[in-house]
């Protein structure tokens, strides 16, 4: 239970400080700006260089574990291929033009995946003795 719930602090920290980065995505910006969360841009170097890669490494690391503790691979690939894509963005690709379509890739990947986390659940494996 703690990891699906850590799972999601970590994809809705994502969000949260993608909406307060105006200037790096614009349409999160006017997304952000639609609900009412304008005031967050004044947190926007916080968010991008702190709280972004933080909860998208505890995100990528919950789903690692999940992954272990399973042994569903075809999951266990899906659901970590967002963070992964949120942290390559945030490092080595920013430079590139199409780093900002990954980057929304990932935080929409991200969502996708802890809705269908909550939708259908993996199975707990039975031990058969």
């Amino acid at each position: 239970m703690i990891n699906k719930i850590l799972d999601k602090v970590g994809s809705g920290g994502v969000w949260l400080a993608a909406l307060s980065c105006t200037a790096c995505f614009p349409a999160l910006g006017s997304l952000a700006s639609a609900l009412g969360l304008g005031f967050l841009s004044h947190f926007e170097g916080i968010a991008v260089n702190t709280l972004l890669p933080l909860f998208a490494s505890l995100a990528l690391l919950v789903n690692f574990y999940n992954w272990y503790q399973h042994r569903d691979s075809l999951r266990g690939v899906l659901s970590v291929i967002g963070p992964i894509a949120v942290l390559l963005t945030l490092y080595p690709l920013w430079q590139y033009d199409w780093s900002t379509y990954l980057f929304y890739f990932g935080i929409i990947w991200m969502v996708v995946m802890s809705i269908l986390d909550i939708v259908k659940p993996i199975k707990e494996p039975v031990c058969k003795v």
